[in-house]
């Protein structure tokens, strides 16, 4: 008992940097290491990864990836795999933001997965993708590009008129799209796809977000959205469906999302034991006296 007495006495008195430390070391060894684990992936993020599996081959995808670099470590590796089976099952794919910030992303995609990882494919600028960019005006924007293309952005990312595009010659507003895959860290984003585009025109909606924007989505599903991809962890669950339905072909690319669940793993499983460590000395200095 004295001997226990002392350990408890010595955690109260310990240095809040060796905790530090700690979770330096939980998070830094899987890093290091690669270590992966097997996810299963729930039934939000099935439902998103049959959807676009069960499209014929061609199907209209319209991505908006709403996005910055601040959100870029939980909606890179998602939005990386749904590009990647859109690539996979031949879709064809209209790129656009609704973020000036995200642009750069936006294209940083399309040069490492489109126009590199699939550039044996042959996929075609203007045939197969298209580059939409930063479309202006938030919500109306949403509103506009629901109902008519070329009033919410009359040309792509180069200049290009949307008319001199193969892709875009029946393609007229987001209702012509076999689904929207949506990505998105906030305002505007998979709420206002929600609103002002899937619900009034009954158009097929996926969802890609945040931890902490995933709880205000959940009510939309299954009803009004196919699925929902929910931060990290779901990125990693749908990285380990495209590595089942096309083991081949992902063998060779890498899987962020499962990469990055190795250290968030060993980093809550470090939490919990300083939360019950926290708690047993909060309880042991209780029997002592109230101050």
């Amino acid at each position: 008992m004295t001997t226990l007495t002392a350990i408890l006495a010595s955690l109260q008195r310990l240095d809040r940097r060796w905790i530090f430390l700690a979770m330096l070391i939980a998070v830094l060894i899987p890093v290091l290491t690669r270590v992966t684990y097997p996810e299963t992936p729930t039934a939000m993020t099935s439902a998103v990864f049959n959807k676009i599996e069960s499209l014929p081959s061609g199907s209209r995808v319209l991505l908006p990836l709403d996005y910055d670099p601040g959100s870029e470590a939980e909606l890179g590796p998602m939005a990386k795999a749904v590009i990647r089976h859109c690539a996979l099952k031949r879709h064809k794919m209209y790129f656009l933001t609704l973020w000036p910030t995200g642009l750069p992303l936006l294209e940083r995609n399309l040069r490492q997965i489109v126009e590199g990882e699939f550039k044996e494919v042959g996929l075609k600028y203007g045939v197969d993708y298209v580059n939409l960019g930063y479309v202006p005006g938030e919500a109306v924007a949403v509103k506009l590009l629901a109902t008519d293309f070329r009033k919410a952005r009359g040309q792509d990312n180069t200049g290009t008129s949307l008319d001199r595009l193969p892709m875009m010659q029946q393609v007229r507003s987001a209702q012509d799209m076999d689904l929207i895959m949506a990505i998105s860290a906030g305002y505007p984003g998979v709420k206002e796809w929600v609103l002002f585009a899937a619900i009034p025109n009954r158009i097929p909606l996926g969802m890609g977000v945040t931890g902490v924007t995933a709880p205000q989505m959940y009510p939309y599903y299954p009803n009004q959205v196919v699925g929902l991809i929910t931060a990290i962890k779901g990125a990693a669950e749908y990285e380990t469906a495209l590595a089942a339905a096309y083991p081949d072909e992902m063998s060779r690319l890498d899987a962020s999302g499962i990469q990055r669940m190795g250290p968030q793993l060993w980093a809550h499983r470090l939490m919990i034991v300083l939360i019950v460590i926290g708690n047993i000395l909060q309880l042991t200095r209780g029997r002592g006296g109230r101050k």
